[in-house]
């Protein structure tokens, strides 16, 4: 049985993952609002429902480590996983608010929900700020895009067309629809996935960090490629982002308001795994600033990276003997290595736009 609910469940979400593209794409043109933002709100918080239905889950149960390692999971799955399979399809285009805005505000919320946990619990009133800084900072990309959408009608010397109603309800349609086979294929995929992993002995922190990451991450995961392959970069990698936030603000946040006890932190989560979820988010920002883009080369350093990273918790919770050499081999190679070339990449991007235009320097 959990197995047949893993092919149903990854069945369900490939067909929702092809309605959510195609109808958050056509929603866009239709109301006139850039594909960023829906990128940002409609289809980052679509597809961030099953985690959201499956942390409340676990906090009205007392499984806090299954909440707190879903949310951490998913966001390490969502930045290294998903965007290096989805610039491995297509180099993907970063757009200035995202360097800007979006990706501050996700390295911003990530260390915030650090620095709430350092107690060993994000409670009741933490998950409440959580909660509210979720709601001012959809109102604010919802205000940029009508901005948008206005000066660009401006500058068309035209107003906005009027959306027709038929399209605009078919758009929306194939959105609810696409969310609901999501929300229906992940939870079966999870249920799969849990049963053979506790069949395994597996705890239930390193349960929540990878299989039900991955498995609630794989709306994100299906609609960032599928989006990637059929053009719309904008939304794979504004999935991704918003996604991202919305899981520390409206997830975590949500749990924690309505845990008993909010969502207490594992020791091990406090040393390990929040780091490397601010760390992950925080390369984000060097990586797309330099040229505007994630490319082929940058998707397969995000890609070998989140193997470490699951390598590393495998080999922990096995307490295997090759878990030292492991670790001496990230610290004092691979890191440095890759601190390196992306140092090295900032650096030539910054000679790049100081460059005269031609190689000819101005003499005036």
């Amino acid at each position: 049985m959990a197995t047949v609910e893993t092919i149903l469940g990854l069945a369900a979400l490939i067909a929702g993952a092809e309605l959510l593209v195609r109808g958050a794409a056509e929603l866009a043109r239709t109301v006139g609002m850039p594909p960023l933002i829906i990128g940002l709100t409609v289809v980052a918080f679509g597809t961030s429902t099953p985690e959201l239905a499956v942390s409340v889950n676990a906090a009205l149960s007392g499984q806090a480590d299954i909440a707190l390692g879903n949310v951490l999971g998913s966001n390490t799955f969502n930045v290294l996983f998903i965007l290096g399979a989805s610039a491995l399809v297509a180099p993907l285009v970063v757009s200035s608010q995202l360097i800007r805005l979006d990706v501050p505000v996700m390295i911003g919320v990530s260390a915030l929900t650090w620095v709430l946990a350092l107690d060993g619990a994000v409670g009741r009133v933490e998950g409440t700020v959580l909660v509210t800084a979720l709601c001012a900072y959809t109102a604010l990309l919802i205000y940029l895009g009508m901005r948008n959408n206005r000066v660009a009608a401006i500058a068309a010397a035209e107003p906005p067309a009027e959306a027709p109603r038929r399209r605009l309800g078919w758009s929306v349609l194939w959105v609810l629809i696409g969310l609901g086979l999501l929300v229906l294929g992940s939870g079966w995929l999870v249920d799969g996935a849990v049963a053979l992993a506790r069949f395994l002995g597996v705890s239930e922190l390193v349960i929540g960090l990878t299989i039900v990451a991955a498995g609630t991450s794989m709306p994100e995961l299906a609609t960032s490629v599928l989006a990637a392959v059929r053009g719309q970069r904008e939304i794979a990698v504004g999935n991704v982002v918003g996604s991202n936030i919305y899981n520390l603000l409206a997830v975590l946040g949500g749990s924690a308001m309505i845990g008993q006890e909010g969502i207490r932190v594992a020791d091990a989560a406090l040393r390990f795994d929040v780091p490397v979820m601010l760390a992950v988010s925080a390369a984000c920002l060097p990586i797309f600033f330099t040229g505007g883009r994630i490319s082929r080369w940058e998707g397969g350093l995000f890609l070998g990276y989140y193997v470490a990273y699951v390598t590393f918790l495998v080999l922990s919770a096995m307490r295997h003997e090759a878990l030292a050499t492991f670790n001496a081999a990230m610290m004092w190679f691979i890191i440095p290595l890759t601190t390196l070339g992306i140092a090295v990449s900032v650096v030539a991007w910054l000679h790049r736009r100081r460059a005269p235009v031609g190689g000819i320097a101005n003499c005036e």
